[in-house]
């Protein structure tokens, strides 16, 4: 095991190069702070350009009550950050990379060119320029006795003594970018308050999807419905049957409340409108037209155009005398029942919940438990929606810790 000697000169660790590490890295290295950044992978924003496959959705331009509530519980803890660094700080910055940005239809924003490669590679240019230092493969693995950071290196494991360090480790899932989870031990040896880890924004199991629904119809969209749980306004949009259950954009706005509903009751029970467009009404005069010969299904398909994965579904989920009945038919297409027992494994999900609790930590998102140790980003216990709203807050929260960290340091280590 090597030594770093302690140095005169402030030096900080921030482990994780993730947005939060990135971002707090920015902030130091621009007061003059030197900065070592270390991430486990061969190289950093693993995660970050994942999420930039198929549109980078870096924010969103909703106003800012409404941005702040869809943090739900943890909004008060992160409401500070975000005003001080929320969706036009955010584009602003961005634009400072020289990358261009745009608000889609539903109100997201992404880079002009929908890819996040190039605005991390200007990110980094800028990073490095700054002198900011960063170690690949260099993976932190807990604290020594003494106090000094353990990081398993290539080279073999060295042992850092930085006069700060930021956890930026990112949550629970996608193990195989580098969020796994692991900081939890380390942490709750040094008796930090943590917050289980649970799947968020993620896909859900339904019990016993009948051969037709995995065989055929497993992957299918069923677009235009909306979603109610519990006597919610139900929520228009779409979603995806998959071999075990249901997932997709509508199910992960939902993922939370279903989660907590599974976590109490054992199951939660999703009221799906396949005709958000349509009154009961309506669809009962319809259904009540004499059909002749053909069966209800072609019945269905021609009077309310109901066909594929949407009939195959509400055969599915129910009875036979409801299925056969015109009145109670029409008012099952309203509200049908879909039962979930469980959520897809944590590392499926595209985010955590759970974390260090905001109580663990002070208003410069340093450990009460552990001084001069910042933390940031998604291992902090909050969760969001995608939409943008995941990014903003890692970002916001990276900020605040560097700034944390500076006013640590400028008060010599108080």
């Amino acid at each position: 095991m090597t030594s770093t000697a302690p140095s005169n000169i402030p030096t900080v660790a921030i482990i994780g190069g993730g947005p939060a590490g990135l971002m707090a890295a920015e902030v130091l290295s621009q007061a003059g702070v030197r900065v070592d950044l270390y991430d486990g992978m061969p190289s950093v924003g693993r995660k970050f350009l994942l999420a930039g496959v198929g549109g980078m959705n870096i924010t969103h331009s909703e106003a800012f009550p409404a941005f702040l509530a869809r943090y739900a519980e943890r909004a008060p803890n992160l409401a500070p950050l975000l005003r001080a660094f929320g969706a036009d700080q955010l584009c602003g910055w961005i634009h400072g990379l020289g990358i261009d940005t745009f608000v889609g239809s539903s109100g997201r924003v992404f880079p002009t060119d929908m890819k996040a490669a190039p605005l991390l590679r200007a990110w980094l240019k800028r990073l490095r320029e700054a002198g900011v230092a960063i170690h690949t493969r260099h993976r932190w693995l807990g604290w020594n006795p003494d106090g000094s950071l353990r990081i398993a290196s290539p080279e073999g494991e060295k042992a850092l003594q930085p006069s700060a360090t930021l956890l930026a480790l990112g949550g629970g899932s996608w193990s195989r970018l580098g969020s796994d989870g692991a900081w939890m031990l380390p942490l709750e040896q040094r008796g930090v308050a943590l917050a289980r880890l649970q799947p968020s924004n993620c896909g859900f199991d339904v019990p016993g999807w009948s051969e037709l629904m995995v065989n055929k119809f497993a992957g299918a969209p069923l677009k235009n419905i909306a979603i109610g749980l519990n006597d919610d306004v139900p929520r228009l949009g779409e979603c995806v049957i998959t071999a075990t259950g249901i997932e997709g954009s509508l199910i992960y706005a939902l993922s939370a409340p279903i989660r907590e509903a599974i976590n109490q009751h054992g199951s939660a029970t999703l009221h799906l409108d396949l005709l958000p467009g349509r009154p009961v009404d309506k669809i009962q005069q319809a259904l009540a037209k004499p059909r002749g010969s053909r069966s209800m299904a072609k019945h269905l398909q021609s009077q309310l155009g109901i066909d594929g994965v949407k009939a195959a579904l509400l055969r599915e989920c129910t009875t036979a005398d409801d299925f056969a009945d015109p009145a109670r038919l029409a008012q099952t297409i309203k509200a049908l029942p879909i039962t979930l027992v469980k959520t897809r494994p944590l590392d499926e999900a595209i985010s955590s919940a759970g974390g260090v609790t905001f109580e663990a930590l002070d208003q410069r998102l340093m450990l009460k438990a552990v001084p001069g140790v910042f933390c940031a980003g998604e291992m902090l216990d909050w969760e969001a929606p995608t939409g943008g709203y995941l990014l903003t807050a890692c970002f916001a929260s990276g900020r605040a810790a560097g700034l944390g960290m500076l006013e640590f340091l400028r008060n010599g280590g108080a």
